[in-house]
Order: C-alpha cells, then structure tokens, then sequence
C-alpha cells in the first residue's frame, strides 16, 4: 500500500472511527451552530445537544442490539 493511501485510511479511521452515524450528527451539529449563529442567534447551545442527541441514539442502539442478541 502507497503512503498516501496508508495516511488517508489512518484518517478515515482516526476522524470518523467505529461509527459513521455519530460522526455524521456530530458534522450536521457543527454546520447548524455555524449557520444559526452566522444569523446573529445565540448558538452556543446547539452543538451540545446535538451531542447529547448523539450519545442518547447511540445508546439505545447499543440497547436494541444486546436484546437481540439474548
């Protein structure tokens, strides 16, 4: 394998990791702060729940799977 291939793959799998879905929330969480506070509406609160919103999915997720797995 090339280098650049081999740095780009070490990316993908440092940036993105295990789980695309939380990787996906967390850059639409980013691009709705961006947005909302380039509209001059206090932001700072946007990017935290989208966290949490995140964290909360992939819980129960991980729920679902372990009780279909018994």
């Amino acid at each position: 394998m090339n280098p650049v291939r081999r740095v780009a793959a070490f990316l993908f799998d440092f940036i993105v990791g295990d789980d695309p879905l939380m990787f996906s929330v967390v850059c639409v969480g980013l691009a709705a702060t961006g947005i909302v506070a380039a509209l001059g509406v206090a932001s700072w609160w946007l990017l935290p729940m989208s966290v949490l919103v995140a964290l909360v999915v992939s819980v129960l997720r991980v729920r679902s799977r372990a009780e279909t797995a018994e």
